[in-house]
Parts: structure tokens; C-alpha cells; sequence
């Protein structure tokens, strides 16, 4: 029987009321979690992740919580990290390794020319060809610039790349088919002056740009007639096709895109706006040298294409390309077989055309 007449054990006299009697365990880990600012790990008693105590406050219930402590304690703590590193990484002789970092700090193990990403081609390309290539006579030029790369950079950074497999060589004032014929100049024809390897870009048929490259000599130039594309084909026929006039429904063949001197302007987007640019130093169009191939490809010398006008000098074989070479413009059957057979000559006194096999 308890003292108050109640049935039950009797309450020991020791024991305070329940109202004031405490909780029978404090919150356990998952209930402490769940307190604001509270990290899970800390319990009353210890400092927590910052030793300061201007970082640790008590909640009501007498956890800390611990917020996010201030920048000299996370600095501090790094500093001991970073010595303690130190020493361990220190060798027993008292001799200090160099850092990661020190080793890359002195000079390169091997000193050589360096290539610019802004400037020069991109790596697995060969470097351009300078301004000592396009110094020599217009017909040595016409045949030396069969095999090799032309390449030009649009303005979105797109390169389209061709090999060059056509050419023509004109010779300056003694070619009746040159626009330098009697030595006149014209604001037009001002770029067949220049220096070499100056491009000389001007419109045929109010429609079409041509584009050549002055030579050795005044007057003298090489027109581009046809190229391989090697490079950014899908670019080139976007180009073709917003450019072209006629047939605009019908899918180009890769063999169509640059063989003719106005294809090969448009797949590029050349225009009037190149006239006068320097090949050898210009950042949207440049000569590379071709790959080396195992054997010399054979060179088919013809008449030029379209001189009709220019009376004996129509004749004259001042036209290269690649035989066998599916981009040139027009096949010559008829020089073929005589590059075959032999010999084909032609006579003047700046240049010797002979080719024998």
C-alpha cells in the first residue's frame, strides 16, 4: 500500500516529482542531427572542427553547435597541414625536395622553334611555305605549286584544305593572254606588279572571281585552275550552293567542288576583297608543302583554257596538271599522249617548256 492509499509501489522519498524529474537519456545521435547548426559528431565537452571558442556556442539543450568557422582558424588549420607535410616529405640529410610545381619552373630540356596556335597550321600540319617559294619565274611556279596544300580559314575558324593539281602560267607583257600585255597597269591588274607570291583576285563575267599569284618578273602570275579538296568538303559545297547559279537542286560530287578556276574561288569563298594579300604572310589563306610521295606524279603540259583572242600565244603549252587526276578542269588527250610519247617543247627565250620522259 503506498502512502497515499494508492495501489503500486510506494515513490522512495528521495526521488523528486515527475514534472521536475529530468529526462531519463539525452537525445540520441539521430534526434541531436537534427538541432540547426548542429554537426553530426560533436557532443557537449568537445571543440568540435574549429579549436577557438569564439566558434562554439551552446544550443539550449547544451550541445554545441557548431557553424561554419571563421576564415583565420580554416587558414591557420591549413598552415599546420602544409608543415606537417613538409617535414614528412623532407629527406633524413636535411636536403629539401623541390615541389611539383619548381620542377616545371626552369628552362625546357630541348630549345627549338615553337609553333603559334594563332598563327601557323595546326599540329600534324607542315608549316607554310614563305615568300623565298613564290620568288622564280612564272612557269617554274605553275609546275612547283602542283602537289601542294592550299588552305583557307574562315572566319568561324573552319579550314578547307585542296591540293593543288591545275595551273597556268602567264608571262607577263610579251603574253598576249595576260592582263599585263604591253606593260600596261591598272588599278586592276596593280597586284601582277607586286611582289611575289601576292594574290591577284578579279571578276569574270561580272559573276565569277579568278584568283592567281604573282611571280617572279613584272606581269608574270600563275592562275589556280583546279584543286583536290582534302579538307572541310561540307563547308565547300555549302558555299558551292549558295553561290553557284543554276541547277541549285542538284548534290554536287566531290570531283565538281574546285575543278575550275571560279569553282575553286567560291568552295573557298575568295573574293575581290583578297586582291593584293600577301600569300606568305596573310592569316586566312596560305601555301603548305604537300606530302612527300613515293614517285614524282607525271605532268601533262597543254595549251590554256579560254585564250582563244591571244592569237599564237593560245597555243603555247603553258598549262600543268597531275595526269590522271580526277579534279582537273579540262583533260587535254591529246597533250597526254604527247607527254607520253616523249616530248613536249615549247620556245622562248625566259623559259624552256621541254619535258622529256
Amino acid at each position: 500500500m503506498s502512502p497515499a492509499g494508492g495501489v503500486g509501489p510506494a515513490r522512495p522519498p528521495h526521488l523528486p516529482a515527475a514534472e521536475s524529474r529530468p529526462s531519463p537519456r539525452p537525445p540520441g545521435r539521430r534526434d541531436r542531427a537534427r538541432l540547426p547548426g548542429y554537426v553530426l559528431g560533436t557532443r557537449p565537452g568537445s571543440h568540435g572542427p574549429c579549436p577557438e571558442p569564439a566558434c562554439r556556442r551552446r544550443d539550449p539543450r547544451g550541445y554545441f553547435r557548431t557553424p561554419l568557422p571563421p576564415l583565420s582558424c580554416t587558414m591557420g588549420q591549413k598552415k599546420q597541414r602544409l608543415l606537417k607535410a613538409r617535414r614528412h616529405q623532407s629527406p633524413s640529410d636535411g636536403t629539401q625536395k623541390p615541389s611539383p610545381k619548381e620542377l616545371h619552373l626552369g628552362p625546357p630540356a630541348t630549345l627549338g622553334p615553337t609553333r603559334s596556335i594563332y598563327f601557323s597550321s595546326p599540329e600534324g600540319h607542315p608549316a607554310r611555305l614563305g615568300s623565298a617559294f613564290f620568288d622564280q619565274p612564272a612557269v617554274s611556279l605553275a609546275r612547283a605549286f602542283l602537289g601542294q596544300i592550299l588552305v583557307r580559314r574562315l572566319d568561324d575558324g573552319t579550314e578547307l584544305r585542296g591540293r593543288i593539281v591545275e595551273t597556268e602560267a602567264y608571262l607577263g607583257p610579251e603574253d598576249e593572254a595576260a592582263h599585263s600585255r604591253g606593260g600596261r597597269q591598272t588599278p586592276r591588274n596593280r597586284s601582277m606588279f607586286m611582289k611575289p607570291g601576292t594574290l591577284y583576285v578579279y571578276l569574270i563575267y561580272g559573276m565569277y572571281f579568278c584568283m592567281n599569284v604573282s611571280s617572279r618578273g613584272d606581269g608574270a602570275c600563275v592562275l589556280l585552275r583546279a584543286l583536290e579538296p582534302l579538307g572541310g568538303l561540307e563547308a565547300m559545297r555549302q558555299l558551292r550552293h549558295a553561290l553557284r547559279k543554276g541547277t541549285a537542286g542538284r548534290a554536287l560530287k566531290d570531283r565538281e567542288l574546285c575543278n575550275g578556276p571560279s569553282k575553286l574561288c567560291q568552295a573557298l569563298a575568295i573574293d575581290r576583297s583578297f586582291d593584293q594579300r600577301d600569300l606568305a604572310r596573310d592569316e586566312s589563306v596560305w601555301l603548305e608543302q604537300g606530302p612527300p610521295t613515293p614517285s614524282e606524279p607525271a605532268v601533262v603540259v597543254a595549251a590554256r583554257v579560254g585564250i582563244g583572242q591571244a592569237g599564237e600565244w593560245a597555243q603555247k603549252p603553258l598549262r600543268f596538271y597531275v595526269r590522271g587526276s580526277p579534279w582537273v578542269s579540262v583533260v587535254d588527250r591529246a597533250a597526254e599522249r604527247d607527254t607520253q610519247a616523249g616530248a613536249t617543247a615549247c620556245s622562248h627565250k625566259d623559259f624552256n617548256c621541254l619535258q622529256t620522259k
